[in-house]
């Protein structure tokens, strides 16, 4: 499957840090019919 704008992405699950809440599993799905922002950062162990 080919990235492509304006297509819908594949439904995928990961881990999110919370502000208070800690680290939290979260689907792609849980965010249906709303606009979001993913951004991805290579995994080097730092806090963005």
């Amino acid at each position: 499957m080919r990235v492509q704008v304006g297509r819908e992405a594949i439904d995928f699950e990961a881990s999110a840090f919370i502000d208070g809440t800690g680290f939290k599993p979260v689907r792609l799905t849980d965010y249906k019919g709303k606009w979001i922002v993913l951004c991805f950062y290579p995994g080097d162990f730092t806090f963005v």
